[in-house]
């Protein structure tokens, strides 16, 4: 049995995330993101409950107590990135367990198979800086550029203003919240609950596109692995 590296800590920071075993895509289509999205919300919540069985909007669904607060999301179609204060002592590990087990059991009814979906246990990096905090923010939101171009930290964004466009309609991030939008999958995020580094859209926008933006001889990538470690060690 695998031992995590980390501990979880009440109200500190933690980038949570996963992907399909053997890089296996764990969305086929667009329900499949969809439902991913109302089981953050609804698997959030110490309440037991069937889907089938609520029969009010599932984001009208009363939660009452929640294990833990999430402050973005970001869903790939072979992983998912999740930013997550940890509110009571083992709350994500009893959030997790509960999450991931609903979603692999609804992924594997509706497309006819069995066996594990994600690649062992969900991965943790514990966010204990602010420095790094702030940088996960740009980094799970810029996440979907590499479904449209996907060399574009080695050689630079092709198109600026395509790819802002792009981030603000992509439906499977929490991109459109912190640009002001309120959707039923606002319901999934505390932002208030995380550091104000964005008081304003125009501040998140201005801070996405200094990362789009700045790619000097197509030095991208490095920069964002420099920054990983500046953000760890300094």
């Amino acid at each position: 049995m695998s031992i995590r590296k980390i501990s979880f800590a009440v109200d500190e920071y933690y980038h949570i995330y996963n992907r399909g075993n053997s890089k296996q895509k764990i969305f086929l289509n667009k329900g499949d993101y969809f439902h991913f999205l109302k089981l953050l919300y609804l698997c959030n919540s110490k309440r037991n409950f069937v889907i089938r069985d609520i029969v009010e909007d599932e984001y009208d669904f009363d939660r009452e107590e929640s294990f833990v607060y999430i402050g973005t999301f970001c869903l790939m179609p072979n992983h998912f990135h999740l930013l997550i204060k940890e509110k009571e002592e083992d709350g994500i590990s009893k959030f997790m367990q509960k999450f991931s087990t609903a979603y692999v059991m609804y992924f594997n009814t509706i497309h006819k198979r069995t066996g594990s979906l994600f690649e062992g246990k969900f991965k943790a990096e514990h966010l204990y800086n602010d420095r790094y905090l702030k940088y996960v923010f740009s980094y799970m939101h810029l996440n979907p550029v590499k479904l449209i171009d996907k060399d574009w930290k080695e050689i630079g964004i092709k198109n600026v203003k395509e790819t802002k466009k792009y981030l603000a309609e992509y439906k499977y991030s929490s991109y459109p919240e912190y640009l002001g939008e309120h959707r039923l999958q606002s319901k999934i995020l505390s932002i208030e609950k995380f550091p104000d580094y964005f008081p304003n859209k125009n501040e998140f926008e201005r801070e996405i596109l200094d990362w789009i933006t700045y790619n000097p001889r197509g030095k991208a990538s490095e920069v964002f692995k420099k920054e990983i470690k500046n953000a760890y060690f300094k």
